[in-house]
């Protein structure tokens, strides 16, 4: 209990004293810098994904549905509720707000990626913050730093927590389901799944994510909208609330900061988002594309798919239902509880088909991210056959462990992970900014935007000679 409370309250002034300032300052500062590249080229963001590939390398598209693939887990269903159930209503607000103020964040961060992306030893490519750390300030353990909160972060806190709420969704199923054998089973199942996915290695992970995470997320969008539409008369005072309640002097400052709307709001958006975090740019590296420029817009799309269609579905299933926030449950069988209340039974089982899905794509978005960051500090397949061990055993255990401490450590580590990144991104930023004028100068001369790094005045590339 005690050390619960100590993580709790460690990554609440991390939160409120330094991250949320940071996100918020460099937010605004890319999205002025850009000239609000998240708006004005939105078109091109669209069309970014219709650009082919070479034959054997990760498309664009497929890139997204990697990166989305990870975010769309447990976060945006268990993670939302909670958040809404601890900060208010209010919270909705503030992870909209971040979202669309921390896209020109997600922007440059996948560009910076893009940039400074290594070959592999497959033809394909590589990159991430822990390697445009290196490349841009020529310190490797700068980058090991990073990488060793990311592995951390995702192969094992995000990978168990994935698992953990996987399993709580058979809850409704199984009576006394958590003091029973079946976690363990579904476990071994998972980490069976995860093992033979893992080892397949990234085009597989593509290859699944491509077909999944659309029709799951369009789905439970879908749901969203029929509960929305049957609760059509209280929308006005749902909407109502959120506003109402995100300004409140308890939802900015409510039990200093430790409850507060803004606090769980960031929390929550940034667990689902991932925006500014470092983590997208790992899986955006992998694109082929033209221009570097491509892929941050596509990174943009992947933000605002996250949070203002995938978290704003839960949170309005959450709160026309009427359930009440104290009643006993929490994480995935309240929001099982809540779709009960407007579908019936039906929606237990919908939710609990959803998690799977969910939570599935994301641990084997998360490898991914993971296994380019230890690649990064050894590339070995000695090495890399004991981390995919590792984190295997991570998925199993995570099935049976406590939710609380999973959650607060891994929310500790994404808030250094964001931390981290940020500052970098801030110092930086310039050279994705340069890469962006040099996107719309070919534009404008009527070109397809093709990136050469000498002719943006970048330096110290692999790829783009």
């Amino acid at each position: 209990m005690w050390f619960n409370n100590l993580l709790d309250s460690v990554g609440s002034c991390l939160y409120a004293y330094i991250l949320i300032p940071l996100l918020v300052f460099a937010g605004f500062y890319f999205t002025f810098k850009t000239k609000f590249v998240q708006f004005r080229l939105l078109k091109d963001a669209f069309k970014s994904l219709t650009e082919k590939a070479e034959k054997g390398k990760v498309s664009s598209f497929k890139s997204l549905m990697i990166s989305t693939a990870s975010k769309i887990g447990v976060g945006h269903i268990a993670g939302i509720a909670s958040g809404i159930i601890i900060g208010g209503p209010g919270a909705v607000f503030w992870m909209w707000f971040m979202a669309v103020l921390g896209s020109a964040s997600a922007f440059i961060e996948s560009t910076l990626a893009q940039i400074y992306k290594v070959k592999d030893e497959n033809g394909g490519f590589r990159g991430g913050p822990a390697y445009y750390m290196q490349k841009a300030f020529d310190k490797k353990w700068l980058g090991v730093l990073f990488s060793c909160l990311l592995i951390a972060g995702y192969a094992y806190c995000f990978n168990a927590l994935q698992s953990f709420q996987l399993s709580s969704a058979l809850t409704p199923y199984i009576e006394n389901y958590k003091n029973s054998i079946y976690p363990m089973i579904v476990g071994l199942i998972l980490a069976v799944l995860t093992a033979a996915v893992i080892w397949g290695g990234t085009h597989r992970i593509g290859f699944i994510s491509v077909y999944i995470v659309p029709i799951m997320s369009l789905a439970y969008i879908s749901l969203s909208l029929y509960i929305c539409i049957k609760n059509f008369d209280k929308f006005p005072d749902m909407m109502a609330l959120i506003f109402k309640e995100a300004f409140n002097f308890k939802a900015i400052f409510g039990a200093f900061f430790y409850k507060s709307a803004l606090v769980m709001g960031t929390k929550r958006g940034l667990f689902s988002n991932e925006a500014g975090m470092g983590s997208a740019p790992n899986a955006a590296a992998t694109a082929d594309v033209l221009h570097p420029v491509n892929q941050g817009l596509a990174q943009i799309l992947s933000v605002f798919i996250d949070t203002l269609l995938i978290c704003s579905a839960t949170s309005f299933i959450v709160l026309l239902s009427g359930v009440d926030f104290n009643c006993g449950l929490e994480d995935i069988p309240f929001v099982q509880e809540a779709v009960k209340s407007q579908v019936g039974t039906f929606g237990v089982h919908l939710i609990a088909f959803s998690i799977f899905a969910f939570a599935f794509t994301s641990i084997i978005g998360n490898y991914c991210y993971a296994e380019t960051n230890v690649l990064f500090i050894k590339n070995n397949k000695v090495v890399l056959n004991i981390f995919r061990i590792t984190c295997v055993l991570a998925v199993f255990l995570g099935a049976q462990a406590d939710a609380r401490t999973v959650w607060n450590v891994s929310d500790l580590l994404m808030g250094l992970m964001a931390v981290v990144n940020i500052l970098v991104i801030l110092l930086i930023g310039n050279t994705a900014i340069k890469a962006l004028k040099d996107y719309l100068t070919q534009k404008k001369d009527g070109k397809v935007p093709v990136f050469v790094a000498k002719d943006a005045d970048i330096k110290n590339t692999d790829v783009w000679k």
